[in-house]
């Protein structure tokens, strides 16, 4: 499966023709770009739009054509040549700059992306299995049940609710997923619609892969495409800051270009919505702009000018939420939210397990009896409900005592270092409130 993934990746453009764009919009961006960085050779100038020296070579002709540009120096083969702009070359530049400031790699046409995220839908169905989710959710203590859930799920690749108590893991639940999914995706620095630039590559929420092209040169010769970024299956995460806007082409004003939506960045990923219901736009008003995505896997989004155009929804989404699930959305919204997967509470035994991968993880001993005597002792008297959280959080409490008290033995557990620690992690007056 990885294999084919690899096979996906786009092969480096020969021609100004193969970029398949307007030679209009790489003049622009060439000029933009050596009014901002000054003289360079031919392969330096190639390499700031990700593509060859051959493919930007017709456009420097025309530029000499237009004494826009002039060659102060280098050796005897074009791209081995300093180019820099004439004063009226810098006029020029500034001229597009009003119009746009985007610089860097060329785009990818939307056209060839489109293609792309079809040959990829195509070729990375994950072949889940039972063994396979369990070794990608083994860091997580959950029931079998839960697992034969979520599998099932993630291999349709299909619209995921998960719900249930806060504290249980949904979202490093959801989180998780992306780790499931097969090999690495090649994802375009930017994209154009015409004349439209689309910003997509995003290094908050893209993680390139490690290695370059052996062959990368920018003369003549190159194999990879460097016009899109090698990456990691996306995790796109997002919370109670999510809104409408987000969901929607951002226009940057001041740069003339766009930020691509939150969907677009997780294509061929996952886009966790956390905290669902709890976003400043209500349940309704967000699955309501998701209705034909989730269904169609195509999204609509519209240019400042008005032209609206297709853009592939290659997206797993999982939301997240603690609250009721019938509170927040009706019978014909659930529906289209195909899975829903309930993360229940631990078991005692599933909690004393979690408290010691606790442990592990911190290079703490563990003593089984102090978690059943914490149980009994703090914990069912103050009639709190297990949730896979607390041996994390208690544990952090009890060593910030120990720290503070100087403990001798910051290596062990005592308990009444865990009992101080739940007197200020529960509340001690459940009546409070009522007051």
């Amino acid at each position: 499966m990885s294999a084919s993934i690899d096979r996906l990746m786009p092969t480096a453009p020969k021609t100004l023709e193969d970029t398949g764009l307007a030679p209009e919009l790489v003049y622009q961006i060439l000029t933009r770009s050596m009014h901002v960085t000054g003289a360079n050779t031919g392969t330096e100038l190639a390499s700031k739009l990700g593509v060859t020296f051959a493919v930007i070579e017709p456009i420097i002709d025309i530029l000499k054509r237009d004494r826009h540009l002039e060659i102060v120096g280098g050796a005897i083969a074009p791209q081995s040549y300093v180019y820099r702009l004439t004063e009226a070359g810098h006029a020029r530049a500034a001229e597009f700059s009003e119009q746009s400031q985007y610089v860097g790699s060329l785009p990818v046409p939307l056209g060839q992306y489109r293609a792309y995220m079809d040959a990829f839908h195509r070729a990375a169905a994950p072949q889940v299995t039972r063994v396979g989710v369990r070794q990608a959710f083994e860091h997580l203590v959950l029931s079998d049940h839960v697992l034969d859930q979520l599998g099932p799920a993630i291999a349709a690749r299909h619209s995921l609710f998960i719900y249930g108590p806060p504290g249980n893991g949904k979202t490093k639940i959801a989180q998780t997923i992306g780790a499931i999914l097969p090999g690495e995706i090649a994802i375009p620095h930017a994209i154009a619609v015409d004349r439209d630039i689309i910003r997509v590559f995003d290094p908050m929420n893209h993680e390139t892969v490690d290695g370059q092209d052996p062959s990368r040169t920018f003369a003549y010769g190159l194999q990879r495409d460097h016009r899109w970024v090698r990456c990691r299956r996306p995790v796109v995460t997002v919370g109670g800051e999510l809104t409408l806007e987000s969901l929607e082409l951002g226009f940057l004003a001041t740069s003339g270009f766009y930020r691509a939506p939150l969907q677009t960045l997780a294509n061929g990923g996952v886009l966790v919505i956390d905290d669902f219901g709890r976003q400043r736009s209500s349940p309704t008003e967000l699955l309501n702009r998701w209705i034909v995505p989730l269904e169609s896997r195509v999204d609509h989004l519209v240019l400042q000018s008005g032209q609206k155009f297709e853009m592939p929804f290659e997206t797993l989404v999982v939301f997240a939420t603690n609250l009721n699930p019938l509170d927040l959305l009706d019978e014909s919204f659930l529906r289209r939210i195909r899975y829903k997967v309930y993360a229940e509470s631990p078991t005692r035994e599933d909690f004393i397990n979690i408290f010691a991968r606790c442990c592990e993880e911190r290079g703490l001993v563990f003593d089984r009896e102090v978690v059943e005597n914490l149980i009994a002792t703090e914990l069912e008297p103050r009639h709190v409900q297990l949730r896979g959280c607390h041996p994390r959080d208690l544990i952090e409490h009890a060593l910030s005592l120990a720290a503070y008290l100087e403990h001798p033995n910051p290596s062990q557990l005592e308990p009444q270092l865990l009992s101080a620690a739940c007197a200020t992690y529960f509340l001690s007056d459940p009546s409070f409130n009522d007051r």
